[in-house]
């Protein structure tokens, strides 16, 4: 018995051209005729419903919603390059545990910053920060926050050590 292809019909070679159902990170947006290796697109986007097989009576179909996505996206930048215009040069103040010489025991997550900044007013996802290193010591410290593709700010970072309950019981 011999068994078909799920998709009859359609000539696929090594690379095939596919129509995307979904805006896909790293591969192209709602509507975008993209080139993908055969075994991708047979697998995985046209089984899930991501892409089509890119024909016209399919490109002509998703126009509309492509012109929304794609106003949807510009908005949604132009938000987030105001965000990332507001919180430039800001400062985060970051309490954290520490020993005599000013290490740190455990180091400053990029979570806590971003709950500081929003603690400040300012609209940033624990996501957009984003740390070189872990930060270890006691100081300030500079921080790149990345909203977008090409829309990102720096912020500072002052990291100080957190008073012990026990040392506060003696002087008290």
């Amino acid at each position: 018995m011999k068994t078909g292809n799920l998709y009859k019909g359609i000539k696929m070679a090594n690379v095939t051209k596919v129509l995307l159902c979904e805006d896909i990170e790293k591969l192209g947006w709602l509507g975008d005729v993209v080139e993908v290796k055969e075994g991708y697109a047979r697998n995985y986007l046209l089984p899930q419903g991501l892409a089509k097989i890119a024909t016209e009576a399919n490109i002509r179909g998703i126009a509309d919603e492509k012109t929304l996505r794609a106003e949807q996206r510009k908005t949604e930048r132009a938000r987030l390059a105001d965000a990332a215009k507001t919180v430039e040069g800001a400062e985060a103040v970051v309490a954290a545990k520490a020993n005599e010489q000013g290490h740190l025991f455990g180091s400053v997550t990029g979570r806590q910053i971003a709950e500081n900044l929003r603690e400040q007013g300012f609209e940033v996802p624990d996501e957009a920060v984003h740390l070189t290193g872990h930060i270890k010591e006691v100081g300030t410290h500079k921080v790149s926050l990345k909203f977008a593709e090409g829309v990102s700010c720096e912020v500072s970072v002052v990291v100080v050590a957190e008073q012990a309950e026990a040392g506060q019981k003696e002087e008290g």
